[in-house]
């Protein structure tokens, strides 16, 4: 059983398993691919990612895919609270480069499904916060595309100031969103 909640950019879900806890801890079926598919995702996950951000305010993003491996994921936070978001990337789309969020955590035991034609980033809210997540195809260093973490045309009121985001290199010099246009189409 999962609680399932639309985002205001309707093909973004915040999907919550149960967890059912008792004296020796908790058991939580974190992937079934039926529940999936009623829930509204149903692609086949053929590649596991995980990272651990030792410090807060580490931004990861905004990063995607384009074809001929473009990417879904289904992101959760195992350890420590993440800010997930989600940018719709796809030319000609009613909410085109519009941007939903949600908090994950190892407390709230959510998950968000980023569908293939999306911008994914995120900001750790803790120290140590591990991130793990399920994609719909495999990493291919061709079709990796990013876009600046806080780039003005897309406006994504982040939780922390511009001056306590830690970086990667690659991520402080990726393009604006202007770039993105005809990377993905509706």
């Amino acid at each position: 059983m999962m609680k399932v909640e639309r985002l205001d950019i309707p093909e973004v879900i915040l999907v919550t398993p149960s967890r059912f806890t008792d004296n020796r801890g908790f058991f939580s079926e974190t992937y079934n691919y039926d529940s999936m598919r009623k829930a509204g995702i149903e692609p086949a996950f053929v590649q596991d990612n995980q990272s651990l951000s030792v410090a807060k305010g580490v931004v990861r993003g905004l990063h995607c895919q384009v074809a001929p491996k473009v990417q879904g994921k289904l992101v959760r936070c195992t350890r420590g609270a993440i800010w997930d978001v989600a940018v719709d990337a796809r030319t000609g789309s009613p909410t085109y480069g519009k941007w939903v969020a949600a908090e994950l955590s190892e407390e709230n035991w959510s998950q968000l499904w980023v569908p293939p034609g999306f911008l994914h980033g995120f900001v750790t809210l803790t120290e140590n916060a591990e991130v793990q997540y399920k994609c719909t195809d495999v990493y291919d260093k061709a079709s990796e595309r990013a876009v600046i973490w806080n780039c003005p045309e897309i406006g994504i009121k982040w939780p922390i100031a511009e001056n306590e985001a830690v970086l990667s290199d690659k991520d402080k010099v990726a393009p604006h969103f202007s770039e993105a246009r005809g990377w993905f189409s509706y």
